[in-house]
């Protein structure tokens, strides 16, 4: 059976996380957002066990580094802690009530590595 190739045509930027998060540069500057989206990509590379690259990835790779970028964004804002993917919450305040919920970000994020850690079986 031929092996076949996956188009990489996608890449993560700051806004992309911003976006997620209704938050400005005011908010989180543009090199705390590129740091996280780069601890992001690593922690999925390891997690799927390749190498993958924030500025040449899929769509699917790039929604899974937007989130988690987003993830480490919201601890960051509110005080918390995230090294891969173990969090510890800090106190959230009013200033923070309008971020998108953790809950509902984390889900989505593991129903996407979900996806990407299974091999695709079917025809293309």
């Amino acid at each position: 059976m031929a092996q076949v190739e996956v188009r990489k045509v996608a890449d993560v930027s700051v806004e992309d996380v911003r976006d997620v998060l209704h938050v400005s540069e005011a908010d989180i500057p543009d090199a705390k957002v590129l740091k996280m989206i780069k601890r992001a990509q690593v922690t999925l590379g390891l997690e799927l066990s390749e190498d993958i690259d924030y500025t040449d990835c899929t769509e699917t790779e790039k929604e899974s580094i937007t989130l988690l970028a987003a993830i480490y964004a919201i601890y960051y804002l509110t005080g918390g802690s995230a090294i891969g993917l173990n969090f510890s919450v800090g106190d959230l305040s009013s200033s923070n009530a309008s971020l998108p919920s953790l809950t509902v970000l984390q889900t989505e994020f593991e129903r996407i590595l979900a996806s990407l850690k299974e091999p695709y079986v079917g025809s293309v």
